[in-house]
């Protein structure tokens, strides 16, 4: 399903806009024309990561006021990508996890139905919601059984969704992420090992590889992952989608295509593996492209090499600066 510019929300509103993912979201609903309110706290978030047309709101999304925001600004569509992403956290401390995945969430959603928003789209997990695999690539369908705090959480809100859809009329598309990287992606904090790895290599610093580097995951640009929030707009009911690429990459590939992208010959070291460290996570996203008339995802060279161009340019402006 595609929208005409006549579907076109007036309203969006982006939960985590700062942050990698929130802000080309925020960046592409602004491109269409929409007025687009940011909900950020900036604990992981840039305020530069922002396009000026969009309204920062530095606000907690458990807070009363973020409620009252959403209850109140005539909001048509809320995106909600704010979340605490950080797997190993979610283990050592899953009340925080809960505090801000589960009723953080439930704040927005009892604010969007107090104001009359029309439709919730809620970036899930595709990872951490399958746990181990039984099937490769997982679909929609696949056992939903997660093994950390955080894949938990993620799938409480989208049975809270369901809910509010039942309940309330308010429609939802939850779609279920695999492994995010692209430009802005951070390296610090729950970086993703993409923005690990290239911050070290442009830093001349050796990279360690966890275990044996034969660990599997789904690489998605996170253009993709705009595509498929951008076309799920204005899309009835309750849907779920997986957004991915359906290949598995294994670290050391990875590792080799980014050296590979920066033209670089460096070796890395091999470390310990990561006791419980998902084996194998790969996500079939064929239901979501035919039904959002999505195109075939970027293939992964060309999204490491438009990533590796942007981190490359931002190291060598840093350099400049310092200078």
């Amino acid at each position: 399903m595609t929208n005409t510019p006549s579907n076109h929300p007036r309203v969006v509103c982006v939960t985590g806009g700062a942050g990698f993912i929130g802000s080309h979201l925020a960046d592409a609903f602004v491109a269409r024309g929409d007025r687009v309110i940011v909900v950020d706290d900036l604990s992981s978030g840039r305020k530069s990561n922002l396009p000026p047309e969009a309204e920062l709101h530095e606000l907690d999304i458990r807070s009363p006021e973020a409620a009252e925001l959403v209850a109140e600004a005539g909001i048509d569509v809320l995106v909600h990508q704010a979340a605490q992403m950080d797997v190993r956290r979610s283990v050592a401390d899953p009340t925080f996890d809960a505090s801000v995945n589960i009723v953080g969430s439930i704040n927005l959603f009892e604010a969007a139905r107090r104001g009359g928003v029309g439709q919730i789209l809620f970036a899930s997990t595709g990872g951490a919601i399958y746990g181990e695999q039984s099937s490769f690539p997982a679909d929609e369908d696949h056992p939903l059984q997660p093994v950390s705090p955080y894949g938990v959480s993620k799938l409480a809100v989208e049975r809270y969704l369901f809910f509010y859809h039942q309940a309330y009329g308010l429609d939802a598309t939850c779609l279920r992420y695999a492994n995010v990287y692209g430009e802005r992606q951070s390296p610090h904090g729950e970086a993703g090992v993409v923005a690990i790895f290239l911050d070290l290599l442009l830093n001349s610093r050796q990279a360690r590889i966890n275990g044996d580097g034969e660990q599997t995951r789904d690489y998605v640009h996170v253009s993709d992952v705009v595509r498929a929030n951008v076309a799920s707009v204005g899309r009835p009911g309750f849907n779920v989608y997986n957004v991915g690429t359906g290949v598995e990459t294994s670290v050391v590939t990875l590792y080799q295509q980014l050296t590979a992208a920066l033209e670089v010959d460096a070796q890395a070291s091999h470390g310990p593996g990561k006791p419980g460290e998902q084996r194998r996570s790969v996500v079939d996203s064929g239901r979501g492209r035919r039904a959002l008339d999505l195109p075939a995802p970027c293939p992964l060279p060309d999204g490491l090499a438009r990533t590796a161009h942007w981190f490359r340019s931002r190291h060598q402006d840093e350099d400049r600066a310092n200078a």
